[in-house]
């Protein structure tokens, strides 16, 4: 294993920091070079990576933060080959129909030819965080650039900004995605406090020898953040709002990228996942419902971008379920699907833009015949679809025939199961295709430039080959799934004319398959009723009610914060205190903690304290706001005095001085204000309202303080306190005391935040500027 940086791993990560700057640093100096050198940023990354594959696995390994046990640890392994390919290769296809349909489209809403530059930005800016994060070794590393993906994905979902649908899908699929990566980072920080570690090699050696019982909840919290991104049920329904979204933006993020990227966390995890059956189960079940699901859900959709969205969310469900059936067998399966269905997937949503750009139609039923006028699209999109269908003669008879051989090793009923959804997806991909190419003709469609056709061929014609030449995505499917697994993994898939289980099942699926489209008139009533059920009574109408439950609830908080000061404080405190005492309760503690006697050495401390607790006391006997802020400012007068007493006279003076400056500059500036504006106005109707609430504010902030003050007094007997480790930490921070590092690392923290702040603010005003929008 190379550990360089000038290996195939160190310039793929420089194409990942790179592309997207490259891509708006061009589009700034002339707007029609953005898509250009998109493209060749997209190139140079499949070019590398088809380097690393040839030369083997290589690495990048630098210290990060070696205190805190960080590196920047990226490789090239089997794993990553596989979807640093799919995101390269297929982002070369989305980027070349992206050069000319993403114009056309600004053209169709009147828009500023120049947005292609910040739509190539933000596409390349994608690309660049999966080339990142399929890399990662590091958990923490790997978060950051999930995250990535996750804010440059809402950005292109919601890039036609005066679209309210589009701007509503892009919030929805933020807070799914967004929101339950914050499982993804709890489960890390699990892993980390329990083995010292982010490191995935060394936690998959660590945890598989260890009896951790927190083990199955971080791997679970991982899964589900993987879970949600994959668009799997019953987080899945945000994935058809996100067809809002410009077609190659669907063609990538939804197809072969951002979806993917899901079960890449799954392959990724997955010696984590698999020491607990039950997860593997959970798999199994979510899978298959998910296939169900959203397989069901495409027969009844008419629009042609809702269609292939449900497909995703069916399709996708095929590769968890795979994951869930484990073994050798299950994980290989898993990854030679994520294959072909990134080739064949993204050449149908293309083919759903180019026939809307064709038309001017989005439905299905408005549709129909168009073999005639666009023959070379009809070609491409009936070998891509022939593929997701797993007929003969193409790569995808292949990964039904890896998927019924997994099945069969869970048992007769899962393999039941698997040919009822292979068999579904005959139905929603034949009706998708049958509906645009054959019939009579519904439209009229005028000549597409050969760019929004040529992708579609390509994709098309590389389904077929594989299908043929089974051989490379056989080998690339077996160094990912030999990744996953932990082990070597081989994968044999062939053209078997025999009776075999795996053929029998094949020709289950045609015959049930072709019956089931044949007769979709019959019952496609009672699966548009059970769509319009689950959106009555679904995941998605909870999801709905809570976000409106929520908005009532800060509605709230908000009128009660702005009443008046107490208002407030109350808003700040009683939250805080809550889960400072939710914190304390949950957290295990061992041993009998004891406070030790006051001496004579801590009546300084006493002092502070009793003088502390008289300032809080006297706050609440004047009515006035100005009495108030200045006794509570009084408190940091008390610890310049803690400072004075325990060897810090330089910051006792420090404190001093800046109370001092304050508290003049609060009584100039107060002596301005008219005399009225300072008295207190209460606008509630009942000052026995008020005596309530500070009561109560009152109880929450004395439980708080005692539980603050009862854990820093206290230790366990039988070990030494870390404050201890951290005061002999002081020299090496360049500090005189542990006061003085403590001091200046948040002072540096705080002034790092101002300069940040102004940046931003001056960069806004920039951006205006430049618009013409000040002047």
């Amino acid at each position: 294993m190379d550990d360089g940086i000038l290996n195939p791993t160190g310039l793929l990560l420089l194409i990942a920091l790179t592309s997207a700057p490259v891509a708006l640093g061009v589009g700034r100096r002339n707007a029609a070079w953005t898509a250009p050198a998109a493209a060749v940023m997209a190139a140079l990354g499949v070019v590398v990576t088809l380097w690393g594959w040839v030369a083997g696995e290589s690495q990048v390994n630098l210290a990060w933060a070696p205190s805190w046990n960080l590196r920047f640890a990226f490789a090239l392994d089997g794993l990553a080959r596989l979807y640093a390919l799919l995101a390269t290769g297929i982002g070369l296809a989305v980027v070349l129909y992206a050069g000319r349909y993403i114009p056309l489209h600004l053209a169709h809403q009147k828009r500023d030819q120049d947005e292609v530059v910040p739509f190539f930005g933000l596409l390349m800016l994608f690309m660049g965080a999966m080339l990142g994060l399929v890399m990662a070794q590091d958990l923490l590393i790997l978060f950051v650039f999930w995250d990535i993906t996750a804010i440059a994905s809402y950005l292109l979902i919601g890039f036609d900004q005066d679209d309210l649908e589009a701007r509503a899908a892009a919030l929805l699929a933020i807070l799914i995605t967004g929101v339950s990566a914050v499982c993804l980072l709890i489960g890390a920080l699990l892993y980390h406090a329990e083995f010292g570690t982010f490191s995935l090699p060394n936690l998959q050696r660590q945890v598989g020898t260890s009896d951790w019982s927190g083990a199955p909840v971080a791997a679970g919290l991982i899964l589900l953040a993987a879970l949600a991104k994959s668009a799997q049920v019953p987080m899945h329904f945000w994935l058809p709002r996100a067809m809002a979204a410009p077609t190659p933006v669907s063609a990538y993020l939804h197809s072969a990228a951002m979806v993917a990227a899901g079960v890449f966390l799954i392959g990724r995890v997955y010696p984590l996942i698999a020491l607990e059956q039950w997860l593997l189960d959970s798999l199994l079940v979510i899978g298959f419902a998910s296939m169900v699901v959203g397989g069901v859900l495409a027969t009844t959709r008419t629009e042609l971008k809702q269609i292939l969205a449900y497909s995703t969310i069916s399709q996708y469900g095929y590769v968890v379920a795979m994951f869930g059936m484990g073994g050798k067998t299950g994980v290989g399966a898993a990854s030679f699907y994520v294959v072909v269905h990134a080739l064949a997937k993204s050449a149908l949503f293309l083919t759903a833009g180019a026939v809307t750009e064709a038309t001017g139609e989005k439905r299905l039923a408005r549709l129909g015949g168009l073999r005639r006028s666009m023959p070379a699209l009809a070609v491409g999109s009936g070998a891509a679809a022939a593929g997701l269908a797993a007929l003969p003669l193409t790569s995808g008879f292949f990964k039904d025939e890896l998927f019924f051989k997994a099945a069969l090793e869970r048992g007769e009923g899962v393999a039941a199961l698997a040919v009822a959804g292979a068999a579904l997806t005959i139905v929603y991909i034949g009706r998708f295709w049958m509906g645009i190419f054959l019939g009579p003709s519904r439209s009229t469609a005028h000549v597409v430039p050969p760019v929004l056709v040529a992708p579609v061929v390509v994709l098309g014609a590389l389904v077929v080959l594989t299908g043929m030449i089974v051989g490379p995505i056989a080998r690339l499917a077996e160094g990912a799934a030999t990744v996953s697994y932990g082990a070597a993994v081989t994968i044999h898939p062939a053209y078997h004319l025999d009776a075999r289980a795996e053929n029998l099942m094949t020709l289950a699926t045609f015959g049930l398959g072709g019956f089931l489209l044949a007769t979709r008139r019959f019952w496609h009533s009672l699966a548009s009723n059970a769509g319009r059920a689950g959106e009555l009574i679904g995941p998605a109408r909870l999801f709905a009610s809570s976000v409106a439950g929520l908005n009532r609830a800060s509605t709230f908080m908000r009128r009660t914060e702005v009443r008046d000061l107490r208002g407030r404080v109350a808003t700040i405190l009683a939250p805080a205190g809550f889960l400072v005492v939710a914190a304390v309760l949950a957290t295990p503690t061992r041993g009998v903690f004891q406070i030790g006697a006051v001496g004579r050495n801590d009546l300084p401390m006493v002092l502070v304290l009793t003088a502390a607790c008289g300032a809080a006391l006297a706050t609440a006997l004047p009515r006035d706001h100005v009495s108030m802020a200045l006794i509570v400012s009084g408190l940091g007068y008390c610890l310049a005095v803690v400072y004075a007493f325990f060897g810090a006279p330089d910051v006792a003076l420090v404190a001093v001085l800046i109370e001092t400056i304050f508290t003049i500059l609060l009584l100039g500036t107060l002596a301005l204000f008219p005399p009225k504006t300072l008295e207190h106005r209460s606008k509630e109707p009942s000052e026995h309202q008020h005596l309530r609430r500070d009561g109560f504010v009152a109880a929450i902030a004395g439980l708080v303080a005692f539980v603050v003050a009862w854990s820093a007094l206290s230790r366990p007997a039988f070990q030494e306190s870390v404050a201890i480790d951290h005061a002999r930490l002081a020299p090496s921070a360049h500090a005189k005391d542990i006061v003085t590092a403590i001091l200046t690392d948040f002072r540096g923290l705080d002034t790092m935040g101002e300069i940040t702040v102004i940046s931003i603010a001056l960069l806004g005003i920039a951006g205006l500027l430049r618009r013409g929008r000040l002047l």
